[in-house]
């Protein structure tokens, strides 16, 4: 494939951290995160949902600990994750603590509202004895009186001097291993502290726009808003924020780096919109292929085109691709190249075959390629 500057992306410089065994920040790839909603203290139902979310490709997953109960769950919710578990901590300097001594990859805090100085560095202490790094969550919904005196509302300066308060509090007790959010539900007001941010500090950043709303709306809100940032550079890891279901928010995370070409995993679907020349239903099989294929993890691309006008051509840019023909019979491309066609009736489940094959010939010579690479 010819090289193609115009999708360019220069990923602004930070210096790396570890989450449990994710790398966050550097080189590492951009992390897609998520939050669970069950109560913690029911092990049993956040483990639960924490599997459904790792199987939706989850990096790493929040915890939120507000009591006791919740940091004692926190244990056995930690050696039951196979992704590195944070642990969300507001105003109880103490459950902090608890968090670290669980196990708790990541503590996500505001210093500023964890208490005294004293307090701070108790928690500070905490995470280096326990190898824990630190989220430091700014938000326009909760920043300090005093910014919100001197700013007079919610600002995108107000935010990062919000975040660099926070950052010299952890600095001052040579604590380094963090990273830091300034969220916003407005777009605009999030993607311009998020700039300012990044021109200031060297340390990861977690992008977010915070209370985006239900799928559909969080979801476009998400999209322009990470998307923007990272298509010029900026953000080492994200979560998408939907009043919806967290293994969702995994999913669109995934489905906005996948558009930016930052990191593929799965398959990525090629679609017409339908009209009346489609020679299938196209939006009923492209639901079905979705779900069917959710299972895939390796990257690769299919295309699902109702007829002849763009099907081919787009075919000819993806791994497997069908085009609507008449009578019933549709063409299918495999890599790019006119194949075979197929039947109404087998569609589905054919191309379900042939995109399970595919990926397990990719599987198959990556992991040859890699006892390759080990044996020299």
């Amino acid at each position: 494939m010819s090289v193609r500057p115009w999708r360019d992306i220069t990923r602004r410089k930070s210096r790396q951290i570890m989450v449990g065994d994710v790398p966050v920040g550097g080189d590492a790839p951009v992390s897609v995160q998520t939050m669970t909603n069950t109560v913690t203290a029911d092990a049993k139902a956040t483990i639960d949902q924490i599997r459904r979310c790792e199987e939706a490709g989850a990096d790493i997953i929040r915890v939120s600990c507000p009591d006791v109960a919740s940091t004692t769950a926190l244990k056995q919710i930690v050696r039951a994750a196979r992704v590195p578990i944070v642990a969300d901590i507001h105003f109880h300097y103490k459950r902090a603590l608890e968090a670290a001594e669980a196990g708790a990859a990541c503590l996500r805090i505001n210093p500023g509202n964890i208490g005294s100085a004293a307090r701070v560095k108790e928690v500070v202490d905490a995470a280096k004895a326990n190898g824990c790094s630190i989220r430091i969550g700014v938000n326009a919904g909760s920043l300090e009186k005093d910014l919100l005196e001197k700013y007079g509302e919610p600002c995108p300066e107000a935010l990062v001097e919000s975040a660099l308060d926070h950052i010299k509090l952890l600095q001052d007790h040579d604590f380094h291993e963090f990273k830091v959010a300034v969220k916003a539900s407005d777009v605009f007001l999030a993607v311009a502290a998020y700039q300012q941010l990044a021109e200031a500090v060297d340390c990861p950043l977690h992008l977010g726009i915070t209370e985006a709303g239900g799928f559909v709306g969080g979801t476009v809100k998400s999209a322009i808003g990470i998307g923007n940032l990272l298509w010029f550079g900026i953000g080492d890891t994200l979560r998408v924020s939907l009043s919806a279901e967290p293994e969702e928010e995994v999913r669109v995370g995934f489905e906005i780096l996948k558009a930016l070409g930052i990191r593929n995993r799965g398959v990525r679907v090629v679609s017409c919109p339908s009209c009346a020349r489609q020679g299938f239903d196209v939006i009923r099989t492209v639901q079905a292929l979705e779900e069917r294929l959710s299972h895939i993890r390796t990257p690769m691309s299919l295309s699902v085109l109702g007829c002849v006008v763009n099907g081919p051509g787009e075919a000819r840019e993806t791994d497997i691709g069908i085009t609507g023909g008449g009578a019933g019979k549709h063409m299918v491309y495999l890599s790019g190249v006119t194949d075979h066609h197929v039947q109404d009736a087998d569609m589905i489940e054919h191309i379900v075959s042939l995109v399970e094959a595919k990926a397990a010939e990719i599987d198959a010579a990556e992991a040859a390629a890699a006892q390759v690479q080990a044996a020299e």
